[in-house]
């Protein structure tokens, strides 16, 4: 701590307005080690005047003083008083000095950085939303990205087509024919951040607040809070094993305005939604005026036979709104997904767009359309679902041999996760315990679930996972379910 004199006056003027010594401390938390000398300097003279050091209206050294004093140079000592003034802190009287102002604002200097308690996703075993891209994709997106960026034009440099760049929509508008069966114009696709970016946009342009939404119960929790904080009422509605219940959906609310489902694998159960109920649900989309939003999330992903044709491929895209992403065929830190719209709707989910946030990004638009009119997107995604493929025959077989039966482990056709459940009798608390004990990553099946009574038992990813990592992890759970199974058992007998 050093001592700093008071203004240098005639005796008896020092001897009413000041003290001998000042205090000023320049090395305590509150000084940025790294900032400019006359920042630190500024920080320890605001500290002194908020922590009642001195009283509002003492003077303040003169600046050859306090630079003397504290081995500043003289044009740091007047920029920090200069912040002094300006901030309120000190006023600068003409002929007299710089005096602590009469009123200064309270503790200013000891702002301190918001706490918020945001918590970092997940990338253990079995933690869902984990990708793997190749690194030959790698070098090739790399490439193309440098050549864009080599070939920076005047399209960078202005607002955009609130839809994204035509080049990118036009090669989406390809993989989606080769991919899914749907046929449709680039004019009908949207790039969006992503599938949640997708929904709000799209439910604002044909909703309004209050109407109703059918949502697949179990379903994909953080697409309800979405729908539920844009001001749209959820219904819930079962989900059985040819998919969402169409006719439990008529009976709960027949007059919705739309309904998002996961037909192609459902979230988290898996089930394929079989055709007659396409075309059930396609019928009352039809007959209630209402829309359909399918999230095809992970339908690139299919390891046995060919998948359904998507429901948007069904209804030609006229009750039927498309959604999908690169985050799980490429990576999520692209930030790029897309959808593609019945052509009716064109006109107001691109108003809708172009009020929410303008327009999309447009520096990584051109590198995707190379991936994907290069062959490279395709080649990346065949050796990918090589390595989810052996990821999700690992985990399978370790669940359902270290387990002895205390799991059942169906094996899913498509996707990046599985589900793992105990008998249904069994309590799904006894899922949380397990869960812990094992020190899992992943879901709780029951937190999938609205109103239906929850089943217990897990939703694990394998995507993105090395697979020693997956199967020691999975011993360690079977192990943990095999001894809550049979202390279920001791319990029983005992009562």
């Amino acid at each position: 701590m050093q001592k700093i004199p008071t203004n240098s006056l005639p005796p008896a003027k020092a001897a009413s307005l000041s003290k001998p010594e000042l205090p000023l401390d320049l090395t305590g938390p509150h000084i940025t080690a790294d900032a400019s000398a006359g920042h630190r300097l500024y920080q320890a003279l605001c500290e002194m005047i908020v922590s009642g050091l001195v009283r509002p209206g003492e003077p303040l050294p003169p600046t050859r003083t306090l630079a003397k004093q504290t081995g500043f140079r003289r044009n740091a000592v007047v920029t920090a008083y200069e912040r002094l003034i300006a901030d309120g802190f000190a006023e600068a009287r003409v002929g007299s000095g710089t005096f602590v102002a009469a009123r200064i604002p309270a503790r200013a200097a000891e702002a301190k950085a918001p706490k918020a308690v945001i918590e970092a996703p997940r990338q253990g075993a079995f933690a869902l939303g984990c990708t793997h891209i190749d690194e030959r994709a790698v070098q090739r997106f790399r490439a193309f990205v440098g050549r864009r960026m080599r070939a920076f034009g005047s399209e960078h440099l202005h607002y955009g087509d609130p839809r994204g760049s035509r080049e990118l929509r036009a090669a989406i508008a390809d993989h989606l024919l080769s991919a899914r069966g749907l046929r449709c114009d680039p004019e009908q696709i949207m790039l969006t951040s992503g599938t949640l970016h997708a929904l709000r946009i799209v439910l604002s342009a044909i909703l309004k607040a209050g109407d109703r939404v059918w949502c697949e119960d179990p379903g994909y929790p953080i697409v309800r809070r979405t729908i539920a904080q844009c001001g749209y009422r959820i219904v819930p509605i079962p989900v059985d094993a040819q998919g969402l219940h169409v006719a439990k959906g008529r009976a709960m609310a027949s007059s919705a305005r739309a309904a998002y489902v996961t037909p192609s694998h459902q979230f988290p159960l898996g089930v394929q939604m079989s055709m007659p109920r396409r075309l059930e649900l396609l019928d009352w989309a039809k007959q209630a005026g209402a829309f359909v939003l399918e999230d095809d999330y992970d339908s690139e992903f299919r390891y046995d036979g060919a998948p359904l044709m998507s429901l948007a491929g069904i209804d030609h895209l006229q009750r039927v709104i498309y959604m999908g992403t690169f985050a799980k065929t490429l990576f999520p830190g692209l930030r790029i997904g897309y959808c593609a719209l019945p052509e009716r709707l064109i006109g107001n989910v691109t108003a809708a767009r172009a009020a929410l946030d303008r327009f999309p990004g447009t520096l990584m638009e051109g590198a995707v359309a190379d991936m994907l009119n290069s062959g490279a997107f395709a080649a990346n995604l065949k050796r990918t679902r090589k390595l989810y493929r052996e990821a999700r025959d690992a985990l399978a077989a370790t669940l359902e041999t270290r387990s002895d039966g205390a799991l059942s482990v169906p094996v899913p056709s498509q996707g990046l996760h599985l589900v793992a459940r105990f008998d249904r009798a069994v309590d799904p608390r006894v899922a949380a315990e397990v869960k812990q004990a094992a020190g899992a990553e992943g879901w709780l099946l029951a937190d999938t679930y609205s109103r239906a009574r929850p089943l217990p038992g897990f939703v694990l990813g394998f995507s993105g996972h090395a697979v020693p990592q997956l199967i020691a992890s999975a011993e360690r759970l079977a192990r943990e379910s095999r001894s809550a199974q049979s202390a279920g058992s001791k319990s029983s007998r005992r009562a």
